[in-house]
């Protein structure tokens, strides 16, 4: 696995759209999601131990934040010839496995990803009820092996914030995970280094 981190996109850069396959065989895009205060974009996977670390977390988290009228929504834009776990029946076997109760979808062409400028998995992308990214960062200090609990604190203080109207967070720290798997000569600009 690479360690990568995320590319910190501008705040205020406008979420852009996406209409992909859930593992029902239903599309879900952007303008599924008009009707929430504010929408959160995870770049996850089913076989990264980044991800595998936070899926009881990110699963709660998903709940919690529907309860609240917050969108999720995930998205897998792995290879899936390279890294066949991660192809969509397996997809659906970790939704039913981890409780997820919010939409994944898969990214076949990796066209969603790079429009995000994802980079890694986990990846998160939390926008307000216009669409403007307010934080990108990390799901909390957690990691395989660090003996930090899993809690969400990093991402559920700018969801709070956000709903209580305040500026984006100062100081955000970007996401840590392994690296999206991209297809052979695939790789984006941004990724590059």
């Amino acid at each position: 696995m690479a360690r990568t981190s995320s590319t910190m996109s501008p705040l205020g850069s406008p979420a852009p759209n996406f209409s992909l396959l859930d593992t029902n065989g239903h599309l879900v895009g952007l303008a599924d999601f008009a009707s929430h205060s504010a929408l959160l974009v995870m770049f996850i996977c089913n076989h990264c131990p980044f991800v595998k670390h936070l899926s009881a977390g990110l699963a709660a988290f998903g709940t919690e934040m529907a309860e609240r009228g917050v969108g999720v929504v995930a998205i897998n834009s792995n290879d899936v010839v390279t890294h066949p776990d991660d192809r969509p029946e397996m997809m659906a076997r970790e939704v039913a496995e981890e409780g997820y109760s919010f939409p994944y979808l898969f990214d076949e062409d990796q066209s969603v990803a790079k429009s995000y400028a994802a980079a890694c998995t986990p990846d998160f992308f939390l926008y307000d009820g216009e669409r403007r990214l307010f934080y990108r960062g990390q799901f909390d200090p957690s990691r395989p092996g660090n003996d930090i609990a899993v809690s969400g604190v990093d991402l559920r203080a700018a969801v709070d914030g956000l709903l209580r109207g305040e500026e984006a967070p100062a100081g955000q720290i970007p996401s840590v995970g392994c690296n999206i798997k991209w297809s052979a000569g695939n790789e984006p600009e941004y990724f590059q280094s």
